[in-house]
């Protein structure tokens, strides 16, 4: 659980991050650098849920450089584990990411993406980061976010590091 209590907001009671595969944490199929260990950190506070339609194919080495980076985190043990993998189906992927959110309780949800199928969970979590990378941002995702980061590491880092999302969301 991560809890950050920010002034003129209310207190945030985090127990799930959801990050959009393909595009936020990986680039062409492959983890951007610097993903795995933060992950690892986050992993001790948060349970991870990795959601993609698994568009490039990759979505099983994915986890395994995941598995590696992240010290052995068990990903096969559903509700258990701490790192999850969420397959959704090709088509209606927004509303799917959404009723992911929805399902795990929005209120306990900071969700991390950049595109446009984001822009739904990122609305509806507790907590929507919109992450600016390689394959850019979506309009959608930008409109839906809470806070706007330059990278998917940077996006990790205001979780590790909670103050400094306090400094930006306080009112």
């Amino acid at each position: 659980m991560l809890r950050i209590d920010i002034p003129g907001r209310g207190t945030l009671d985090l127990a799930h991050l959801v990050l959009d595969l393909n595009g936020t944490i990986a680039l062409d199929g492959e983890v951007l650098p610097g993903v795995a260990g933060r992950l690892a950190i986050l992993a001790e506070r948060l349970t991870i849920h990795l959601v993609t339609a698994d568009t490039h194919g990759k979505a099983a080495a994915i986890v395994s450089k995941l598995e590696e980076g992240t010290r052995g985190v068990d990903v096969g043990a559903q509700h258990a584990a701490p790192l999850l993998l969420a397959r959704i189906e090709a088509g209606n992927e927004a509303e799917q990411k959404q009723t992911l959110v929805q399902r795990l309780g929005a209120e306990q949800v900071v969700a991390a993406g950049n595109g446009a199928n984001d822009g739904a969970m990122l609305r509806a979590a507790a907590l929507g980061i919109a992450v600016l990378g390689a394959e850019g941002l979506a309009v959608e995702a930008l409109q839906s976010a809470n806070v706007v980061t330059a990278s998917i590491e940077d996006a990790l880092d205001l979780l590790i590091y909670p103050k400094r999302l306090v400094a930006t969301l306080r009112r």
